[in-house]
């Protein structure tokens, strides 16, 4: 990928659509011109009934227009019949709230209900989720120091009519922030920077009108968002609404703000889901998705799912590093690729009661793919693509656990056998009674290790203690 001039890519053409009637757009155009070299140009009359300007820089278009963004449907054909290439509209706009925030968000644009502001009623623009993710980003860095939160907003005004990809970059929230110099620097350059790429696609549900929960996913994930439906907008999602999000924002997956939403929207939405055939990821199970491309993601996913087992995927850093770069590219896609290692349960449960964190440290320090319960405990089922990995890790687990229990139990691991035996010495309470020891403290300090004395007589630890042995054959599987 050959990059030309400040955060352009050559191979993508971008219309940056201004307002004259906008004070914010008038700052963000004032600070891309400063930045740029650009070209004034002319275009073919008849086609814009409100053309102010056009300007060129390298694969950059500035298209000024003399009525506001929301009611600009149908631009992206008006540009392209203007003969002007165009890749991705993003909108310099401003924006309006009563609270007064000092703000700079990103949004898509679409009417899920009424058209109250532009646009058309239960259309959807086509949505640019990676340059959504690209201006958050941008945004979030370049703001630091002057005072400005970053947030994504959910889908809302017009335009609606665009099959271009496009994108709203605001400053909000009233007149004294529109015309800040510091704030247009910042979008100016966000937009600059916006750069070419591809990454999983989330659509959104739940939540308030500015995705507080979603917004952290953008900036502290792999994962953007197409469109995104905030509470107050849910009686809007029926089946043809949600297909029309999902195909207009070219999602892979969904995210419920849980905690936001009623348990019945929280059903509805996940029945709507299955019926498209994508998945509802927590947050959690998004994070751990980074630096793993969804679509192998997503075959460990369903293999967990598969076998019945409940809570969440999670990949090591070094599983990571191994499914890094060309992964996406080396397989075939399908859960019969995956080798599954079993080990013994019997086993996993002895180690977490020598060493809770025990079994989860050996698992970070693999080339494994492995499920934690909701209650935070480790499935005895593991995945990998490889069967060398396979089996290196079932020797590896089990050298390791033993050494885990060695620290606390006599461990003997006869391999011909595949038998772990474990003897412990244990307090005796009938030892102790035996030797005139009365039930109480003294029971307390034999049990950790202290000699007592009764009527003169020293009782070590060693005679009230008792030698235990068990043995258990380790159910180990590669399957």
């Amino acid at each position: 990928m050959t990059e030309d001039n400040e955060g352009q890519v050559a191979g993508m053409s971008i219309v940056i659509v201004c307002s004259t009637v906008d004070p914010a757009s008038q700052n963000i155009k004032e600070h891309l011109l400063k930045l740029r070299d650009w070209v004034e140009m002319s275009v073919p009359d008849g086609i814009f009934d409100d053309l102010s300007a056009v300007y060129r820089s390298g694969n950059f278009h500035i298209v000024e227009v003399t009525e506001h963004h929301i009611y600009q449907d149908g631009i992206d054909r008006k540009i392209k019949e203007a003969g002007l290439p165009c890749d991705l509209l993003i909108f310099a706009s401003k924006h309006k709230s009563a609270d007064g925030r000092r703000l700079l968000t990103a949004h898509f644009t679409g009417n899920p209900g009424s058209a109250d502001f532009g646009g058309y009623p239960g259309e959807l623009s086509k949505a640019a989720p990676f340059a959504l993710r690209c201006l958050l980003r941008n945004m979030a860095e370049l703001s630091e120091g002057i005072g400005f939160d970053v947030s994504m907003e959910s889908t809302h005004h017009g335009p609606s009519d665009l099959d271009v990809p496009s994108v709203y970059a605001e400053i909000g929230s009233s007149e004294v922030e529109w015309v800040y110099l510091d704030a247009g620097e910042v979008v100016a350059r966000s937009i600059l920077s916006v750069r070419l790429g591809s990454c999983p696609v989330a659509l959104g549900f739940g939540g308030g009108h500015y995705a507080a929960r979603q917004s952290g996913i953008v900036l502290g994930s792999d994962v953007s968002f197409g469109h995104n439906f905030p509470n107050y907008q849910l009686q809007f999602v029926d089946g043809d609404m949600f297909r029309k999000a999902v195909e207009r924002s070219g999602a892979d997956i969904v995210y419920c703000d849980r905690k936001a939403m009623s348990s019945e929207e929280k059903k509805r939405i996940n029945e709507l889901a299955d019926e498209c055939g994508l998945e509802v990821l927590r947050e959690s199970d998004i994070k751990e998705m980074d630096g793993v491309c969804w679509d192998v993601f997503r075959i460990f996913w369903h293999k967990v799912r598969d076998e019945g087992l409940s809570g969440r995927v999670k990949v090591p850093a070094g599983m990571k590093d191994k499914l890094s770069g060309n992964a996406c590219d080396i397989f075939e896609f399908d859960v019969s690729n995956v080798v599954t290692v079993v080990v013994d349960n019997e086993l996993l449960k002895l180690v977490r009661s020598v060493d809770v964190g025990g079994v989860k440290r050996l698992l970070n320090m693999s080339n494994i793919i492995y499920s934690e319960r909701d209650d935070a405990t480790i499935s005895n089922h593991f995945y990998t693509f490889w069967n060398r990995d396979a089996e290196n890790f079932l020797t590896f687990i089990v050298d390791e656990c033993i050494k885990i229990l060695k620290g606390r139990y006599g461990s003997e691991y006869v391999f011909e056998e595949n038998v772990l035996y474990i003897s412990d010495e244990r307090f005796s309470p009938e030892l102790a009674r035996k030797w005139g020891v009365p039930s109480g403290p003294m029971f307390g300090k034999l049990a950790k290790g202290q000699s007592v004395m009764i009527e003169g007589t020293t009782i070590r630890p060693e005679m009230v203690h008792e030698r235990t042995q068990k043995s258990f054959v380790l159910r180990n599987a590669i399957f």
